[in-house]
């Protein structure tokens, strides 16, 4: 078994137009390794250049958000959903 990783309708341009895809348990830094692996330029646009999460990306393990948790060091189970999600800015002025 697997995870499950949902992806945002403006990062699946890097995984051929799928809304989910799947990669093996680990910390959430190694699904977001194995993400890059199988779909080169995924982790860039999760990750900064000091490897942290992007400021406007939310990542989802399950229903807790990871930077309210260990971040990158989360564990994600076998079986577990990640959402990733960017932030929405907006508004009235």
């Amino acid at each position: 078994m697997s995870v499950l990783v949902r992806i945002p309708t403006i990062l699946r341009s890097y995984t051929g137009g799928a809304a989910e895809v799947t990669a093996s348990a680990g910390t959430l830094r190694d699904v977001i390794a194995a993400l890059d692996a199988d779909y080169p330029g995924l982790g860039g646009r999760i990750l900064d250049d000091g490897g942290k999460l992007r400021r406007f990306i939310n990542v989802y393990v399950g229903e807790e958000d990871v930077r309210f948790a260990q971040g990158l060091d989360t564990q994600v189970s076998e079986g577990a959903r990640v959402s990733v999600i960017p932030a929405v800015a907006g508004g009235t002025a």
